[in-house]
């Protein structure tokens, strides 16, 4: 009887062991499948930071360029204005 004892209690212990291992793999499945997740994660946000830097560049192209045609405007409405002015005053 003792060693039918023994042998219930080792294929308890091998059952308790498979399902501390099965439930170690389910842990390291998620914990892959979460760092999967955040590895999506960071390569969507470097994507969006690489968009938004590049629409600020453009950004920043193009209100230089509005700041030169504006004094350039402002530039020929001074000089119009003379004109009118000496044209005036003849």
């Amino acid at each position: 009887m003792a060693a039918g004892k023994t042998v219930e209690m080792a294929v308890m212990g091998l059952k308790a062991a498979l399902a501390n291992l099965e439930n170690a793999i389910d842990v390291r499945f998620e914990r892959e499948r979460d760092q999967s997740e955040v590895d999506g994660e960071v390569r969507r946000v470097h994507a969006d930071r690489s968009r938004l830097a590049q629409e600020l560049d453009q950004s920043e192209f193009r209100a230089n360029r509005l700041e030169e045609v504006n004094r350039e405007v402002s530039r020929r409405l001074v000089t119009a204005m003379e004109t009118i002015r000496a044209v005036l005053d003849r």
